[in-house]
């Protein structure tokens, strides 16, 4: 028996052969090496030849228990090797080794290129998708860290990959074909849209950035206000159902977790389109990374003239993050900028088209990770959103008094701390939230007004703020076939005097084998009333300072499904609701008020199903990816008598289809297909009518170019997202992106 401790510093340039390596240690039985890093290079794409293979070594432990002479046999009759990922599958490089492994810390990069130099320049992701391996990636269901394939929840994963190929420009675009996610645009290419999940509203909808919520407590019509492109997201997570306990208040019928991430090299990306209607977009980012500190830098601008009348927009955002890893641990520090000036075609009431509308939203917040046994994660956040709505953009009536000015200020700070032990995971933390708002309608009065910024004579004249703090708590247990995660929020709202009120949940899973899962979960949440609910009063509304904040708990369960080349799964889910809000009235020529109504149960089912055909049949062929989702949903109320216009008009029903193939060499298209089925009236005397909505995305693509054609609505169809709103036809645009990677 002997021991060889390799100290390489230079690691870098220090190429080590292996085969000479266990050949000088042939008579070993045990190895002991220190290892950072293990990297492996080969021109074969699916396995290697172990005496080709060059490694590199430096400063971290792992050991490997295995027959020397039995892998120099090995080497000398070049046995193939082959593995994807360390999974402990049949397929892993140390079970084909067949002697037990253990290992401390490994990290390993395996890619298809002969020089370090080019390994990120020649990444082709279309090439990387095919080995995309969800199951080990990294979600925020729970409050500890869980790779996706342990959470006992539904939680869909939109892949920057996915990202790339998606025949859309933003966003909300992009959800339109998400599972159960209901898009409802009043302004398209990202210029408004409500976002809502499993039948809920737009309100009980709860958006974050890398984690951090970016809600807006005005209205959830402003909490996609984003700092950040479609085009430099690299994943977005969608969690179905209530998330209280893990993300906190207004999680009430999902989240959604859009995520950036600093890329592993230096390198700067150009993107731009242009399209019918005078669509422009340019978008411009880049990365530039040393070894611990990683930047990340990203401009934006979109502007089009608008399909109809009153409908053009001019946009642009700017966001920076940076990482910095330490010692003690890693800081992560973003912030970003959105501007929007839009033309609001009847967006807020058909009486009056000639809308028009400007927000500014500001956005930052830093974070820190520490600890080893106990792993902290203190953060702290701020948002600011500004907007001035003009009911009249020209030729305003005798009777109209001005504009509406608003500024909302959200000032968060959060702790998040867990350990494991012999038992599982354990978390805890705390979160307190201050959110204030002045303006000239929303609110209660000032004693002293103040002035807008950046306007010019006119004066806020009204303010509300409120604080909430919450605590957590969770343990989750991995078993080897069954997973248990358990938890709970309690809150307190400064200024709905209830006290302190609790919103427990537990989730379970149970592998049945390596390709079915079944799982269950009960959950509860709650929504605050938003600073509109409460105060706005307008030409068509009436607010109602008095308003409960909602309350539900949901079941549901169901089963995944995995194998080579296929995932999916099959769920039911049941929302019991109570208090929701919405604005309601009797008949057509009533104004809407602001209302809790109180009791509203919803009911659903949903099916998933993705192939890629490629790993299925294991060669090449014409289709690379079939995706299909469906959804249905049936809300049951108290009673009928009602108009809604949010909480009661909902997607009942909704089939999405996804397909991508090849055309002939690098050229590539890619397909979007959707029906929807509404609940509600658009108007008192028209029903929402179903509609198929189709893109196509056709794109000739190499590792750092790619030119690309779109045709949103596809087929030109006419239909409404949202009362008379007509939504835009045939749109049809251009691109080209180019990115360039330095050494």
């Amino acid at each position: 028996m002997s021991y060889c401790l390799l100290n390489i510093k230079q690691h870098h340039s220090s190429d080590i052969s292996l085969y000479n390596f266990f050949k000088n240690l042939h008579n070993s039985h045990i190895l002991e090496i220190y290892v950072l890093v293990l990297t492996i290079r080969s021109e074969n794409p699916i396995g290697f030849v172990p005496s080709q293979i060059n490694i590199t070594l430096a400063a971290s432990y792992f050991s490997i228990k295995v027959s020397m002479k039995r892998i120099i046999r090995s080497i000398n009759r070049a046995e193939l090797i082959t593995f994807k990922r360390w999974g402990g599958k049949s397929y892993s490089l140390f079970n084909a080794i067949n002697r037990q492994v253990r290992i401390g810390v490994l990290l390993a990069v395996y890619t298809t290129v002969a020089h370090p130099e080019f390994v990120f320049a020649q990444t082709d992701t279309t090439k990387v998708n095919k080995e995309y391996n969800l199951d080990e990636v990294e979600v925020s269901a729970q409050r500890t860290p869980v790779a996706f394939s342990q959470v006992a929840r539904i939680v869909s994963v939109i892949s920057r990959e996915e990202i790339e190929a998606a025949p859309v420009q933003s966003i909300q675009d992009l959800l339109e074909y998400a599972l159960s996610v209901d898009v409802r645009q009043r302004g398209p290419n990202g210029v408004q849209a409500d976002i809502s999940v499993r039948g809920g509203s737009f309100d009980q909808t709860l958006i974050l950035l890398n984690g951090i919520s970016i809600s807006d407590p005005q209205t959830g019509h402003h909490s996609l206000n984003l700092p950040v492109s479609l085009k430099n997201i690299q994943r977005i997570e969608i969690l179905e159902g209530p998330a209280a306990r893990v993300f906190g208040p207004n999680a009430f019928s999902g989240a959604i977790n859009i995520i950036t991430t600093p890329e592993g090299a230096t390198n700067l990306k150009v993107d731009i389109s242009a399209g019918q209607h005078k669509l422009s977009d340019v978008n411009i980012s880049g990365n530039l990374n040393s070894e611990a500190w990683k930047h990340f830098l990203a401009f934006d601008r979109m502007s089009s003239d608008g399909y109809i009348d009153n409908t053009d927009f001019k946009n642009w955002n700017a966001f920076y993050q940076t990482r910095l890893d330490t010692k003690p641990g890693a800081l992560d520090f973003q912030f970003g900028r959105t501007n929007k000036a839009f033309g609001a075609n009847s967006f807020y009431t058909a009486d009056y088209p000639n809308q028009y509308e400007e927000t500014k939203t500001t956005f930052a917040s830093m974070k820190f990770e520490s600890g080893t046994k106990i792993h902290l994660t203190p953060s702290i956040y701020w948002r600011r959103n500004q907007d001035k709505f003009e009911l009249f953009r020209s030729d305003p009536a005798s009777w109209y008094a001005g504009h509406n000015y608003h500024l909302t200020d959200v000032f968060g700070s959060n702790l998040n701390a867990w350990f494991s032990s012999s038992l599982g995971k354990t978390a805890f933390g705390s979160e307190i939230r201050s959110e204030s708002v002045w303006s000239n309608v929303l609110g209660l009065a000032m004693d002293t007004p103040i002035a807008v910024p950046g306007e010019s004579g006119q004066i806020f004249t009204k303010s509300y703020s409120r604080t909430t703090i919450s605590y957590f708590i969770e343990h989750s247990v991995y078993l080897k076939k069954l997973t248990v995660s358990a938890g709970a929020m309690t809150n307190r709202i400064s200024d709905l005097g209830f006290g302190w009120s609790i919103y427990p949940g537990m989730d379970a899973s149970y592998a049945l084998s390596d390709l079915i899962k079944f799982y269950a979960s009960a959950n509860s949440s709650m929504r605050m009333p938003t600073f509109t609910d409460l105060f706005y009063s307008g030409p068509t509304n009436i607010g109602n300072p008095n308003l409960k904040p909602e309350k539900s708990v949901t079941y549901e369960g169901g089963l995944k499904l995995s194998y080579t080349g296929f995932s999916g799964r099959a769920d039911v889910y049941r929302r019991e609701g109570k208090n929701l809000i919405d604005w309601v009235r009797e008949k057509e020529t009533d104004k809407w008020k602001a209302q809790n109504l109180t009791l509203i149960n919803s009911s659903g089912i949903e099916l998933s199903g993705t192939f890629f055909p490629e790993k299925i049949w294991n060669k090449s062929v014409f289709l690379t990816k079939l995706g299909i989702n469906y959804s249905y949903n049936q809300l049951e109320k108290g009673y009928n008598a009602l108009f809604s216009n949010y909480v009661l008009d909902n997607l009942k029903q909704k089939l999405d289809i996804e397909i991508e193939h090849k055309i002939w060499n690098k050229i590539k298209a890619s397909w979007r297909a959707s029906y929807q089925d509404r609940n509600g009236m658009r108007t008192a005397t028209n029903s929402y009518e179903p509609f198929w909505l189709v893109n196509t995305r056709i794109m000739w693509k190499t590792p750092s170019t790619e030119i690309y054609v779109m045709a949103a609505n596809l087929f030109d169809t006419r239909y409404y997202d949202f009362g008379t709103i007509s939504q835009p036809g045939r749109w049809i645009s251009i691109g080209i992106s180019h990115k360039i990677n330095f050494k």
